[in-house]
């Protein structure tokens, strides 16, 4: 399967915040919305970079119970690490692997299509493989 059918099934909602946004507030947003990243956007709805709960962590454990009040710009991830929609979930897992990523970001032809978990990917990985078992014991029970 290719992330365009990760996307179809699981739908292109994504969840943003801006730059300007604090931590405190984007933490909320991401309680909320039971997500583990927030893509963060300009006013013009470019993409910026990403918000993590691991970003998060890291700046508390950095700066305290203060770094609640900073910025998102300050502490998110500008160097993003995208994918496409014709993109294989091989392709996915190896991006997420060797970047020790867990929130990859659908982008075709510069605009945002969704964004994909590493659950999104286990998942669809999961289904594969029992289908393949499945057809399998069809195959040998013939």
């Amino acid at each position: 399967m290719n992330i365009s059918g990760i996307l179809k099934n699981k739908g292109s909602d994504v969840f943003s915040t801006t730059p300007a946004t604090n931590l405190a507030e984007a933490s909320r947003v991401l309680t909320e919305r039971g997500v583990g990243a927030l893509l963060v956007t300009d006013e013009a709805g470019s993409l910026r970079g990403i918000l993590s709960e691991r970003d998060i962590v890291r700046t508390i454990a950095a700066k305290g119970p203060m770094a609640l009040e900073m910025q998102v710009g300050a502490v998110m991830t500008t160097d993003l690490v995208t994918i496409t929609g014709d993109e294989t979930v091989q392709d996915a897992m190896a991006k997420m692997t060797g970047r020790r990523i867990r929130h990859l970001p659908v982008v075709e032809a510069g605009e945002l299509k969704g964004m994909i978990s590493i659950g999104d990917v286990v998942k669809c990985r999961i289904e594969e493989v029992e289908s393949e078992a499945s057809t399998l014991r069809a195959y040998i029970a013939s």
